[in-house]
């Protein structure tokens, strides 16, 4: 059985899907963007602070599940230019322990949603 799972501490979806999906012990996020919750307003002042605002809307996921990044076993990151990589990696690393990072995997795509330069999606378990 599947619970649907959305908070206000992250963006509404802006489209037909809903924040995350849990299935038993395991949840399966969508993809986030730099939407500020609060203002409604993407974050596109430098890559660092794109990807914080992603990684923080992924944590408000999280945490209404009572989890955190501690939880996350894989990860995927969608990126419009592979330039960008180096410091979207910073940003990301800075929420997971190096012995303990989930797999993943990072692509560039043409373009993403709103034309963001990040998105990045996560897969937890209990």
């Amino acid at each position: 059985m599947k619970q649907i799972i959305n908070t206000k501490k992250a963006p509404a979806p802006i489209g037909p899907y809903n924040q995350a999906v849990k299935t038993g012990n395991m949840l399966y996020t969508s993809g986030q963007i730099a939407i500020n919750p609060e203002t409604n307003e993407l974050v596109l002042d430098s890559i660092k602070e794109e990807t914080k605002q992603v990684m923080l809307n992924l944590k408000a996921v999280l945490a209404e599940n009572d989890m955190t990044f501690e939880n996350v076993i894989k990860t995927t990151i969608f990126l419009s230019d592979m330039h960008n990589f180096t410091e979207v990696n910073e940003v990301y690393g800075s929420y997971f322990k190096e012995d303990t990072a989930p797999a993943r995997e990072t692509v560039a795509v043409a373009a993403l949603p709103k034309f963001v330069n990040v998105e990045i999606s996560v897969i937890a378990v209990a």
